[in-house]
């Protein structure tokens, strides 16, 4: 799928103010499987998802007792029904609570699922879900991509521990690099490439290609750049990256507005490099603390003070050409034959084993 197809996708979700994307069973149960230990006697909260339609509730509570939950938490925004569970029709927000399997058959019965009614809308932000997120351990759930800002700030109020999917993008929010600079927030282990599906409501527009409706009626939209985000530890995450290029000043420029070289793909990161390195949001697939230290982020809105100057007088006169590229005074340039060249958003590393 091009990227043109991919921002059309975003692009629809937000004219027409949805991005309630249903995130597939296999997608969640692949990364699931690496924080297997971190579950066990824990309360996981589920609070952006339709319980109709969310493979969350539906991973959690058939998996219940293999993950050793203590409880699982599920809010439903009131747009959504209970008629998975009720004939009830009405637009009423509500939670659902499962404790596991009372009458073993190790399926999640809708009289072993306790529904309560909201008294608000059921949003993650009201004070109604706030209340039910200090129950939590974890939470696990895909957010509005829209409102990914929020979200992961709230998270950070209450330290939460939690899984959740959102746009590689979000890595230059200043809320998530700011974490992630921290060491308090990194990307999951499953997803470091290619596009994933989602499903999405019914009255959503499918106006992109890799759009379809499926033999059920179901209707199914492609996202490329998706990623997972967590604060939970995993074994993968400490492999070190093999490195096996050799610096060289002719394959490696220095920017003009800060002292670092310009890496731009992660696989080419020189092993004898000591110095800082702009490398791709990327890295972060690869990124292991013990090998590397981030230093901040590259770009003018990233809210992390690194030294990047401005535009030396002599380029300014590229600077609008450059800015028709979303380019800013503070963004990382370098010249390449003899034009101001600014590379898409870097992270500043540093090797810490040199």
């Amino acid at each position: 799928m091009s990227k043109e197809t991919q921002h059309s996708n975003l692009r629809t979700a937000k004219k027409v103010k949805k991005d309630e994307f249903y995130t597939q069973l296999t997608d969640i149960s692949k990364e699931m499987k690496h924080y297997k230990n971190h579950f066990k006697d824990k309360v996981v909260y589920c609070n952006c998802d339709d319980p109709r339609v969310s493979n969350f509730f539906h991973f959690f509570s058939y998996n219940f007792e293999k993950l050793g939950l203590k409880k699982l938490i599920t809010t439903c925004y009131k747009s959504h029904t209970m008629e998975l569970f009720s004939e009830n029709d009405s637009e009423q927000a509500i939670y659902l609570e499962y404790t596991g399997d009372k009458n073993g058959n190790n399926v999640p019965d809708p009289e072993e699922i306790g529904i309560v009614e909201l008294k608000g809308d059921g949003d993650f932000r009201s004070k109604e879900s706030i209340e039910l997120l200090k129950q939590a351990d974890i939470v696990v759930t895909n957010p509005p991509f829209s409102l990914f800002r929020e979200f992961i700030s709230q998270l950070d109020e209450y330290d939460k521990k939690f899984i959740i999917i959102g746009n590689v993008n979000a890595i230059t929010y200043r809320e998530t690099f700011k974490l992630i600079k921290e060491n308090k927030l990194w990307l999951g282990a499953s997803i470091h490439s290619g596009d994933r599906e989602f499903g999405v409501p019914d009255d959503y527009p499918l106006t992109a290609a890799g759009s379809r409706i499926d033999e059920n009626g179901n209707k199914f939209i492609r996202v490329k750049g998706v990623r997972w985000f967590t604060n939970l530890d995993y074994k993968e995450r400490h492999e070190d990256l093999i490195l096996y290029k050799s610096y060289t000043p002719e394959e490696y420029p220095k920017y003009e507005n800060f002292d670092a070289i310009n890496v731009n793909k992660t696989k080419d990161i020189p092993a004898d490099y000591d110095g800082y390195m702009g490398v791709p949001i990327t890295f972060l697939d690869k990124y292991n603390p013990d090998q590397f230290e981030i230093i901040g982020l590259g770009i003018s809105n990233s809210g992390i003070e690194i030294g990047v100057q401005p535009y030396k007088p002599e380029h300014k006169k590229y600077r609008k050409e450059v800015q028709k590229r979303g380019a800013v005074d503070g963004d990382l340039y370098m010249m390449t034959n003899g034009v101001v060249d600014v590379p898409y958003a870097r992270i500043i590393i540093k090797n810490k084993t040199l």
